[in-house]
């Protein structure tokens, strides 16, 4: 039996409930597509014909500390990358808070290289984002909730205001106010203490403490940073608050309403035992037909790959996969590991965002490691010298090596620069520097030597796959503007 290639329609999941149903044995209605519906939801009439505000109905009748018990149950896990229990975290906030205020920030700021998912979930299903962050503000106790996306994402932003409008008019959007945030293209919006910046009207430079610690406009300094001016609506004997602030991605809140409305025990029956649920995963890079498609954890990375991004090329073999550029490098006996949280760790690397970059048995390993250490290197935002001028260095030796012009020597001064990149880092992003080119070279050794020992032939060039958008169609549009983007966020002319 065929069917048709349709990237995130029914087309890639007639054929992924095949597979998993002949995994699991579950009903193939079960896996009907519940985050990214098959036809976009234009009007809220629409979504509540769909069942939605029951999920809203539901955390309102329960409580928060019995609607947070709820998402705890089910297992739900952030699907921004990191995959920490969502309701320990919306527990921890709420307990934080102590009565007094939070904030929650819903981070849409998609800019991992390679992923696509949070940006369909809010073209075809704004008003189930905008009910989870209802449920979301409303379980922790929010004095208000922000969107954020970025500025350039203009028909994320469209379905937001239309969704945001026709709730509020509709009673769906709860009681705690929502507004919607542009931000800066910069990678680094996408980091949580970042977007707190960005939402209080700064650069998107991430700050030392995390949101649960110093929230959003809070007005008790944290050693060395700086609070925000007490509001004239505050007692002159008010204690200064920290204003603990929850920060959700945009897919974790989007499965909130359907885990509230049909109970932890459905969302328990799909996945695996630590990684319930499903999740929208996008293949880009070397494979027949770029994609993206809402799959159930639990198969295996091949088989996605081959599902949702038509697999290799014909005549060519995988030979690497990465999850954005934060997550250790996946080889080719490695691509039947499990897609869950545990299965990727138990390889040594990580699920992160199911945003997989696939590279097949014509690319230059140093070649990547180059451009994802440049990539890195330009994103930094310089407050950790360690970070910048460290990922500056290993770009500048790999860009050395590359051209056939390295030394030993090179690769002992990498090496030490790895070891040093995360010295006093306020963020990830050094760590994803050390993480990614690191199992790169452990990987793939025999690359590095060749460089260095002859002139390795230049055969195709590489741009980071930093997705501008993609089409149901397979096609996918990359940011090429990105290679012309310097250090210090500014770019130079296209030669």
């Amino acid at each position: 039996m065929s069917f048709p290639y349709c990237s995130g329609g029914w087309g890639v999941w007639g054929r992924a409930v095949l597979l998993a149903t002949t995994r699991t044995g579950k009903s193939a209605n079960m896996l009907r597509p519940f985050l990214l519906p098959d036809h976009g939801v234009t009007t809220v009439t629409e979504y509540r014909e769909r069942g939605g505000g029951e999920g809203l109905a539901r955390a309102l009748h329960l409580g928060p500390g019995a609607a947070i018990k709820e998402i705890t149950l089910s297992g739900l896990r952030g699907r921004g990358g990191g995959g920490f229990p969502t309701g320990r975290k919306w527990g921890a906030i709420r307990e934080a808070a102590g009565g007094g205020e939070c904030y929650l920030a819903v981070n849409g700021a998609e800019g991992e290289p390679g992923t696509f998912k949070d940006r369909p979930i809010m073209r075809r299903n704004p008003y189930q984002v905008v009910e989870g962050a209802a449920i979301a503000a409303f379980c922790v106790g929010a004095r208000q909730g922000f969107l954020c996306v970025k500025g350039s994402f203009h028909q994320e932003i469209e379905a937001l205001e239309r969704a945001l409008s026709e709730m509020s008019d509709a009673g769906l959007a709860g009681e705690v106010p929502l507004t919607l945030v542009r931000g800066p293209d910069e990678y680094l919006f996408g980091e949580e203490k970042a977007l707190l910046q960005v939402i209080e009207g700064d650069a998107p430079l991430p700050r030392l403490f995390p949101p649960y610690i110093h929230g959003l406009f809070a007005t008790s300094a944290q050693m060395g940073w700086s609070a925000r001016p007490r509001s004239a609506a505050a007692s002159d004997d008010a204690p200064p608050s920290a204003n603990p602030t929850l920060v959700n991605n945009v897919e974790t809140l989007a499965n909130a309403p359907l885990i509230l409305a049909r109970g932890p025990e459905w969302y328990r029956s799909l996945g695996t035992a630590e990684s319930p649920g499903v999740v929208v995963a996008s293949v880009v890079g070397d494979v027949a037909a770029p994609g993206f498609a809402e799959v159930e954890l639990g198969m295996t990375l091949r088989q996605v790959i081959d599902l949702v991004g038509g697999g290799a090329v014909e005549g060519r073999s995988i030979k690497a996969v990465f999850s954005g550029v934060a997550n250790a490098v996946v080889t080719a006996d490695q691509l039947d590991v499990e897609l869950s949280y545990e299965g990727f760790r138990a390889i040594g690397s990580g699920m992160g965002a199911c945003g997989f970059i696939v590279y097949d048995d014509t690319a230059d390993m140093v070649g990547v490691a180059r451009e994802f250490s440049r990539f890195l290197y330009v994103e930094s935002c310089g407050q950790c010298p360690p970070c910048k001028f460290g990922s500056g260095e290993v770009t500048a030796y790999l860009e050395r090596i590359e051209r056939g012009e390295g030394t030993d020597r090179d690769i002992e001064v990498i090496g030490r620069r790895l070891e040093q990149v995360t010295d006093q880092n306020r963020c990830f992003l050094g760590e994803e520097e050390q993480i990614v080119i690191s199992s790169i070279m452990r990987a793939f050794p025999e690359e590095f030597v060749a460089h260095l020992e002859y002139a390795w032939p230049h055969e195709r060039e590489y741009l980071i796959p930093l997705i501008v958008d993609m089409d149901d169609k397979g096609g996918v549009v990359y940011a090429e503007r990105h290679k012309l983007k310097r250090p210090d966020w500014t770019y130079g002319d296209a030669p």
